[in-house]
């Protein structure tokens, strides 16, 4: 067949792939298993063509990426390997922003893998914009390392035993004041309070940020809710630029970079890390 042909044709496959009409959680488990090896052999494929035929090597990656994502649509299969799946499928067909933010998506579930944060990483290196967050943020990078390094799961844990620490040590002093246990009570209830105060704030982080990521090639930021408003920046803003979401007004978005900057995007230019139940 024509070279032609049969890229319209894979082409043509990918969005009848994406336009299936089956409903969420409609995959049984041998469907699910199958598309997931599917997925997998796609990616193989692409990945051993990469150097010879690009453009055929990025449908097959784009192709891979669908059926993972049929699985989290279809199949409810919302975990971090899969969404680590979809970003590699996507860096590798050179879709940047699709790559950060199924990265990001990932990173809620596994957050200190080690794979997962090179390649998240590496990606965002990759970036057109290079947005350095504000000095609060580093300062605060800083002096709370232990809450930006550790995970959830780890802090809460350090919290459960200087917890039983701090009530074990106070028994122990009924019987025995003995002058060290005095230092194990203050180490162990500064430790607790430090890894409750994290475990709190970001709790309260997980119910107020909304965390997005540019998927338009190339976005003019806008001082409004419309096209008629100037633009914020001089320059546009491109694929892969991450921002908090402020406020949603019909079909524009409010939101905040990095830097601390704000502007108005087009929501159909942008994507949710958080995706709606």
């Amino acid at each position: 067949m024509n070279p032609y042909f049969q890229r319209v044709a894979r082409l043509l496959a990918l969005c009848l792939l994406a336009s299936s009409p089956i409903t969420r959680g409609a995959l049984d488990g041998f469907e699910a298993s199958a598309l997931f090896k599917e997925g997998r052999e796609l990616f193989e494929q692409a990945n051993a063509i990469a150097a010879s035929d690009p453009e055929r090597a990025r449908d097959l990656y784009l192709e891979a990426a669908m059926h993972f994502e049929r699985l989290v649509r279809d199949g409810a299969a919302h975990n971090g390997r899969i969404y680590y799946n979809i970003g590699n499928a996507y860096f590798r067909a050179g879709d940047l922003g699709r790559a950060i933010l199924n990265y990001r998506r990932a990173e809620q579930f596994i957050p200190n893998d080690t794979n997962l944060q090179q390649n998240l990483a590496f990606a965002r290196s990759r970036r057109k914009d290079k947005l350095e967050e504000t000095p609060e943020a580093r300062v605060s990078r800083t002096l709370f390392f232990w809450h930006y390094d550790l995970s959830f799961t780890q802090r809460f844990r350090l919290f459960v035993a200087a917890f039983a620490a701090l009530w074990g040590a106070a028994a122990l002093r009924l019987f025995m004041p003995r002058p060290f246990l005095r230092w194990v009570l203050g180490v162990a209830a500064l430790l607790a309070l430090a890894m409750a105060a994290s475990l709190i704030t970001e709790s309260l982080d997980l119910e107020n940020e909304r965390p997005g990521v540019v998927l338009a090639g190339e976005v003019v930021a806008r001082k409004g809710d419309s096209q008629t408003y100037a633009a914020a920046f001089k320059d546009p803003l491109h694929s892969g630029t991450e921002f908090l979401l402020l406020e949603q007004r019909r079909k524009w978005a409010h939101v905040q970079l990095p830097d601390g900057r704000r502007c108005w995007l087009p929501a159909n230019s942008i994507a949710m890390v958080r995706q709606s139940p």
